[in-house]
C-alpha cells in the first residue's frame, strides 16, 4: 500500500493493517521529514487517544491529515505508533 498527497509519497508497505477500513502503516514506513506532530486529538471508545500529524509537501499544508495511537487501548494494541489518513490523502496499492 501506498499514501500519497500533492504527488509524492508519504508511506509505503506491505504489513498495513486495516482498521475500520482504514489502512494502518508502520511507522518505519513513513517519510518522517514530512510529518509535523499536533496537538489535536480524538477519541475512539475501543481505540483510545489518537494523535495527529500535519503533512507538509512542497510548501502546502495538510493540517492533521494523518493520525495514530501512541498508546492503544487493549483491543488495539496491534497498531500502536502506525499511522493512517484521511482529508485528501490517497491510500491505495
Amino acid at each position: 500500500m501506498k499514501a500519497t498527497w500533492n504527488n509524492t509519497t508519504l508511506a509505503e508497505s506491505d504489513n498495513t493493517i486495516v482498521v475500520e477500513g482504514n489502512n494502518y502503516f508502520p511507522p518505519q514506513s513513513i517519510n518522517d521529514g514530512l510529518f509535523k506532530k499536533t496537538d489535536h486529538r480524538t477519541e475512539c471508545p475501543w481505540k483510545g487517544t489518537a494523535h495527529y500529524y500535519t503533512i507538509e509537501v512542497e510548501g502546502e499544508t495538510n493540517k492533521n491529515a494523518a493520525w495514530f495511537y501512541p498508546q492503544p487501548k487493549e483491543a488495539a494494541e496491534n497498531i500502536t505508533g502506525y499511522v493512517a489518513f484521511w482529508n485528501g490523502v490517497e491510500v491505495a496499492e
